[in-house]
């Protein structure tokens, strides 16, 4: 784990691409309208048999300010009345589907996120998860849970980290994304360091068992020392966990980037520089890669599971809950539960008008074949093993890889002539010099991508 990463700029430049992020596969992108409320129910009633247990995520969308960069469900608003009738619809979706599972199904994982989840009050928090206890099994105990709200820190005090923690809330994601106030201005989003350090220090003397802080490289007006300057700072404060996205300026497909200026963001290169060096800042002090842009200090458990081989991967990101069904509450969000995803309506009102109506706001899922389970248990351990066993595989799925595979498999040699990977004859193993790259290796393992997509051309 010491070499987890070796940068290799030519290797990057070669293979690097934008492709999807596998909190799923397949992913949303193939969604369709065939998926129904009757088969999530169907869906429940098999969870409910098995005894599976469950990982909760509810979607609060509203936010204060919009800013710029953000491609997520949202609703911008200075109202804060607004959350009233939209809670009253997800508390109605919370009772609906809790009646259909089973009273011993214990709630693993809980987050919360938006959108910002604290635009809610104090009383509206408390009211949501004594909803949520009414209808699920929530644990009581505060070690084996691992129940999380995503923090704005200029919606948030040391009163609300209280309340937060009396709830039973034992981690925390702090979107910080920039400290430079020039290049805040650009994507609309004014915070101060005193504003993040103040959450932190409450989710510290709060005993939080973990706290993640996000970046984002490749925003307007960055440049190579000011987000460097923005890692040291956040290195000060010590989180458990870091995340690094990479900023994909995609305005034909998000609305709020058109306020982004083109001429501001930095070039390629620029971006490239500015990830080799936080990469740098990051192991000198004494983070391991994860993968896919997440870093943890070493004793944190995704890095432990990582390292004892139990790391997964789902709709939350990076976890340790991976074997959970998945429910997601509120507009817009997913449901993975066994071999189906489904999600809720994207549009405010279309969820709130079903829920009005007692009805379940599903619109859109898939229901996975073979051929899917077998991609995405390869996606799977590539995302978080950077490896694969052949021999395992192949007893799990009943195939031969190489003949299954027999179309990717002269792209897979060319990768493993170019040291992004070793292909030998009982598995994958991505080296250190491909780890930054391993999307692209599972991209094609990705049956639904343009052949030019996973081709990395």
């Amino acid at each position: 784990m010491l070499d987890a990463i070796r940068w290799d700029p030519e290797l990057i430049r070669r293979y690097d691409q934008a492709g999807p992020r596998y909190p799923s596969y397949p992913t949303a992108s193939q969604f369709h309208s065939g998926i129904g409320s009757f088969d999530l129910l169907h869906a429940l009633r098999t969870s409910r048999r098995e005894n599976r247990p469950l990982s909760l995520y509810l979607h609060i969308p509203f936010c204060a300010n919009a800013c710029y960069y953000c491609p997520r469900t949202k609703v911008v608003t200075k109202d804060r009345s607004c959350s009233q009738p939209y809670l009253k619809h997800l508390e109605r979706e919370i009772a609906l589907l809790g009646c259909h599972l089973g009273a011993n199904q214990q709630v693993e994982q809980l987050h919360i996120g938006g959108g910002t989840p604290t635009f809610l009050n104090h009383t509206e928090l408390r009211q949501l998860m004594k909803t949520l206890r009414g209808h699920f099994h929530l644990l009581e105990d505060d070690s084996s849970g691992d129940y999380s709200i995503e923090i704005d820190p200029r919606e948030a005090d040391w009163s609300t980290m209280g309340l937060l923690r009396e709830l039973g809330f034992n981690r925390v994601s702090l979107g910080v994304q920039a400290l430079d106030p020039d290049v805040q201005r650009a994507v609309n989003r004014l915070q101060t360091l005193e504003q993040t350090r103040t959450i932190v220090d409450a989710a510290r003397t709060l005993q939080y068992r973990s706290i993640n802080i996000d970046l984002i490289y490749g925003l307007p007006r960055q440049n190579t020392a000011r987000f460097s300057s923005t890692v040291n700072a956040i290195l000060d404060m010590q989180p458990e966990r870091i995340s690094l996205y990479n900023y994909a300026h995609r305005p034909d497909r998000f609305p709020g980037q058109r306020r982004i200026q083109t001429q501001d963001l930095p070039s390629p290169d620029e971006k490239l520089e500015m990830l080799h060096n936080a990469i740098e800042q990051l192991t000198a002090a004494g983070y391991r890669y994860v993968g896919l842009d997440h870093f943890a200090l070493p004793d944190d458990e995704l890095a432990m599971a990582q390292e004892d081989g139990f790391l997964q991967r789902n709709f939350q990101g990076y976890t340790t809950h991976g074997h959970c069904d998945v429910i997601g509450l509120g507009v817009s969000a997913i449901s993975q539960v066994g071999s189906l995803y489904c999600q809720n309506d994207s549009d405010l009102a279309g969820y709130q008008h079903s829920l009005a109506n007692d009805q379940l706001a599903t619109v859109r899922g898939l229901h996975c074949n073979a051929d899917d389970l077998l991609r995405r248990d390869i996606i799977q351990r590539l995302i978080c093993h950077f490896e694969l066993d052949f021999a395992s595989l192949e007893q799990a799925h009943d195939i031969r890889m190489p003949e299954y595979f027999a179309d990717i498999w002269p792209r897979l040699q060319a990768m493993h002539q170019d040291g992004l990977l070793a292909l030998e004859p009982q598995g994958i193993q991505i080296l250190p010099a491909g780890r930054l790259l391993v999307r692209s290796v599972c991209m094609l393992f990705d049956r639904y991508l343009e052949p030019t997509l996973a081709c990395g051309h």
